[in-house]
């Protein structure tokens, strides 16, 4: 038997903790927006991939690590804002404001594995994402537990879960949108410039962010 307590609490918890934005949520809507509905499935299971890991992390209480060592969250932060900021200039650098019609994405330029990898690593060197499964899935799991890194996987399965329906729900939702955006839009490369300033955006905020 697994021992957790408080399941329907939990499952609620991940729902309303999907569907509140952060730096996954805004990742997804970028790569969607920039390059159409299938990088932004490929990215967003590749950040649940990511949650994934973390869950593991926290299971076998590797995560502690960072929340015992200023200098591990600091490497790991200031890495993962380093990260976000050079793909955030790539789209910068990439986008062309000329004033003709936005043309539909190039999907088939990006390899899937890009796109996968890129989602992985945007998740894993989120030090807050460790720190946030370290203190949150421990609250349902009984106190003494035996079995308590399977009790620990089968709560990240209900994360992974819930997280990757609406993950795909924002990648079409997110490419539809842009669609019907780019069909009156004369600013040819906007949408690009707009993913680049998001990313740079979330490194920046990443990099002067603090544990509370």
């Amino acid at each position: 038997m697994l021992e957790t307590h408080n399941l329907a609490l939990f499952v609620l918890s991940c729902i309303l903790l999907n569907l509140t934005p952060g730096q996954d949520t805004l990742f997804i809507v970028g790569r969607s927006a920039a390059q159409g509905s299938r990088a932004g499935l490929i990215s967003a299971f590749g950040i649940m991939t990511g949650v994934l890991v973390h869950t593991l992390l926290a299971a076998f209480g590797l995560s502690a690590v960072l929340a015992a060592s200023s200098l591990a969250f600091g490497i790991v932060k200031f890495a993962g804002a380093g990260y976000l900021i050079w793909l955030g200039v790539g789209f910068l650098r990439s986008g062309n404001l000329s004033h003709a019609p936005v043309a539909p994405p190039a999907n088939r330029s990006v390899p899937s594995w890009t796109l996968y990898r890129q989602g992985i690593l945007t998740n894993l060197l989120n030090p807050k994402v460790s720190l946030f499964f370290l203190s949150f899935l421990p609250q349902f799991v009984n106190p003494g537990a035996e079995r308590i890194v399977l009790s620990f996987v089968f709560l990240g399965l209900i994360f992974f879960t819930t997280g990757t329906l609406w993950c795909v729900i924002l990648a079409y939702g997110s490419a539809w949108l842009t669609e019907r955006f780019r069909q009156k839009t004369i600013a040819g490369g906007v949408l690009k410039k707009a993913t680049g300033a998001l990313f740079v955006g979330l490194g920046l905020k990443l990099a002067f962010s603090h544990v509370d």
